[in-house]
């Protein structure tokens, strides 16, 4: 398995500040102005509060380092990139064709690729600990690369314009053509009550954009630390009773210490305000793989039932 280092999960935490500079082109800003603008003033209201205890020390931690379930490669062709795409699988212990499983996508960060989630966060381990100990329906879980362009690495500033706007194009990459490879492949069940999105910073941003834009295809979000590129929440929820009614779960999460957190607030605060129901969930976490182990492993044992 081909583990993500530290650096580029931070530099997601990097890149997501330089977006935030709309006044400037992000090429114009320097690190030293983007770590300012991400470390801006934090103000909680009285709302603003953890709603989950920290999950058990060893919620990642595997057995002898063995997975109960299997992660495996996959490779899915895509008109949007004209490109043969990477991807990750998770498939559940003891994963049959005789049975249809719920599938959850996984999106990563700016700095990230298909490996960050299982690499840095180590999502599958969690993922399977909880299955095992009966805590969350065996599922599917993908891990996509969701930078939606023919060079899809992050490249050494993947903050450039061009590399962003990959991230945008995912959404069309992953309606048309990785969830129907998902499906031609493996089992699983073809119906929205079935099937969640969920995201880390950038990839929370577009759980909210793709999600909520798409309630047809995801009955189950969650966004964790998103990043600026979240749409303003009249954007993200025009139909508010579509959204009430058909909204299985949507978990909503950021840590106290992220200076990002505002781009949460507002859709919390928007949905609060619209009497849209959701969990929203402020833990004790900077911009890190912490607050995202930690809310995957509240959000993965809420879906699917």
């Amino acid at each position: 398995m081909k583990s993500v280092p530290l650096y580029l999960a931070s530099l997601g935490v990097l890149a997501a500040a330089i977006i935030a500079s709309a006044q400037e082109k992000p090429e114009d800003v320097s690190p030293e102005r983007a770590r300012a603008n991400f470390a801006r003033p934090i103000v909680l209201a009285d709302d603003d509060v953890r709603l989950f205890p920290e999950p058990p020390a060893d919620y990642r931690a595997l057995p002898n380092d063995a997975l109960r379930g299997r992660l495996e490669p996959f490779q899915y062709d895509s008109a949007v990139t004209g490109t043969r795409r990477n991807a990750q699988v998770y498939l559940p212990p003891g994963y049959s064709a005789d049975q249809k499983y719920p599938v959850l996508y996984l999106l990563h960060g700016i700095g990230g690729n298909e490996h960050e989630w299982t690499g840095y966060v180590k999502a599958h381990a969690i993922v399977d600990n909880l299955i095992a100990a009966g805590k969350a329906v065996p599922m599917i879980v993908v891990f996509p690369n969701g930078r939606a362009l023919a060079d899809d690495t992050p490249g050494d500033n993947p903050f450039q314009p061009e590399k962003a706007a990959g991230f945008a194009k995912f959404e069309r990459d992953l309606l048309d053509h990785l969830i129907p490879a998902i499906q031609a492949k493996y089992s699983t069940a073809t119906d929205r009550e079935h099937r969640a999105l969920a995201g880390l910073s950038m990839g929370g941003g577009q759980t909210l954009n793709f999600g909520l834009g798409h309630l047809d295809t995801f009955a189950w979000i969650g966004a964790f630390s998103a990043a600026p590129n979240t749409k303003p929440p009249e954007q993200l929820v025009p139909d508010l009773a579509a959204a009430r009614a058909q909204l299985k779960l949507l978990y909503i999460s950021c840590g106290n210490k992220d200076g990002l957190i505002n781009f949460s607030q507002r859709t919390h605060r928007y949905l609060k305000e619209h009497d849209v129901p959701h969990l929203w969930n402020v833990d004790d976490h900077p911009h890190n793989g912490d607050t995202w182990g930690s809310n995957l492993y509240h959000f993965a044992q809420r879906i699917f039932r």
